[in-house]
């Protein structure tokens, strides 16, 4: 345990923790929603990660997703681990760099106890859905955090135990609806907010 990890201890005590460390969680998307949750993931105390996408950094990343300028054409996967190293440099990360689809994201995420679902197109979420809805794993996914203002209304929804959806549900990015840095933010925090909760409450 480093002197990082030893500083959460003040704040979850040992058993909590050990919790933490001990869950696997898997996130399928590594833009605005999967950078942003795992960075807060990583701050709470989680280790464990099996990160997925197969983008690079665009210039037009870096107003809402945890990258630099300096990492702007490189693979997300690499570029994240990087940055998630700086907070914790004994994370255990597997990359996946290539497209999640139905015939692969059992496989892929097969080890995590947690799937957070963090793509930006609806097909996407669907397909997450389908795999792992009554897959016994808890599944966040998120769905309406497009433009500014009236953050109060991105909420967590219940569907079942097992399985929570994070947004208005409404507010799809389109022309006059861009993906901006703080209600992106705002619900990559909040599925960070789900899976500590659950796992602190097993």
């Amino acid at each position: 345990m480093n002197v990082f990890e030893e500083a959460l201890i003040q704040y979850f005590g040992k058993p909590g923790l050990d919790k933490i460390q001990s869950t696997v969680v898997g996130i399928a998307g590594l833009g605005g929603l999967g950078s942003n949750c795992s960075a807060c993931l990583v701050r709470s105390g989680f280790r464990k990660f099996i990160l997925a996408d197969f983008d690079k950094v665009e210039l037009n990343n870096l107003n809402r997703q945890f990258y630099f300028l300096d990492q702007v054409g490189l693979n997300k996967t690499d570029c994240l681990k990087a940055n998630l190293l700086r907070i914790n440099p004994d994370l255990d990360i597997t990359l996946v760099t290539q497209k999640i689809s139905k015939d692969n994201a059992a496989v892929v995420f097969a080890d995590c106890d947690v799937v957070v679902e963090a793509f930006d197109k609806v097909e996407y979420k669907c397909l997450m859905a389908e795999v792992f809805l009554g897959s016994g794993k808890l599944f966040v996914s998120a769905s309406g955090m497009a433009g500014w203002g009236n953050s109060d209304a991105i909420r967590i929804k219940k569907i079942k135990d097992s399985c929570f959806l994070v947004g208005d549900n409404c507010s799809e990015v389109a022309g006059l609806l861009p993906p901006c840095a703080p209600r992106v933010t705002i619900a990559a925090a909040k599925e960070a907010d789900v899976i500590l909760s659950w796992v602190l409450g097993r």
